[in-house]
């Protein structure tokens, strides 16, 4: 369900461009990642620093589509987010000696500091990908395109990049599980 709601701006701006153009889609993602905070403020539950940072980019950028009348801004979103969580997770690594997918994963399961480290930096490694994948799409297809790969490409990729982490994870668990 949270994949759902963390999908909601995407799938919102998906339908809206389809309906109505990019402009009206910027100004829908807009308007969904404030219902998003909102409606997680308003239930008394905490706001994770993502949805902010997704918030203040998509303000941003969106801000700059609607304001310039200039699509370009919009397309660069999801790279900047994406170049954004993987400097972020690199960093943390590398400056701070904190592996913060060790920090979100690591109650739910035990791995050796080897592991840790190869699956944050696949994250890492993934997240740059994308972005350049992003711009690749955004810039070398029509529109259209694009808002597809947004949606289908970008979650079809992420699902696909799990599933391989879950196969690189599973002979750890099975290791453990075996002992």
């Amino acid at each position: 369900m949270k994949f759902l709601f963390d999908l909601f701006p995407v799938i919102l701006f998906f339908i809206a461009f389809k309906l109505q153009g990019i402009y009206v889609a910027t100004a829908v993602a807009i308007a969904a990642s404030f219902g998003q905070i909102g409606w997680l403020w308003l239930r008394g539950r905490k706001i994770d620093a993502m949805l902010w940072v997704s918030l203040a980019i998509i303000v941003v950028f969106g801000g700059a589509t609607l304001l310039l009348h200039d699509e370009t801004f919009i397309k660069w979103k999801p790279t900047v987010l994406y170049w954004l969580f993987a400097v972020v997770l690199g960093a943390s690594a590398f400056f701070f000696r904190k592996n913060l997918i060790r920090a979100m994963l690591g109650e739910q399961i035990q791995l050796p500091d080897t592991a840790w480290s190869k699956l944050n930096f696949s994250w890492v490694g993934f997240f740059g990908c994308m972005g350049f994948l992003n711009l690749y799409v955004a810039f070398n297809y029509p529109t259209d395109t694009w808002v597809n790969f947004k949606l289908f490409g970008g979650m079809g990729l992420m699902l696909a990049f799990v599933i391989g982490q879950g196969v690189y994870l599973a002979k750890y668990v099975e290791q453990k599980e075996s002992k």
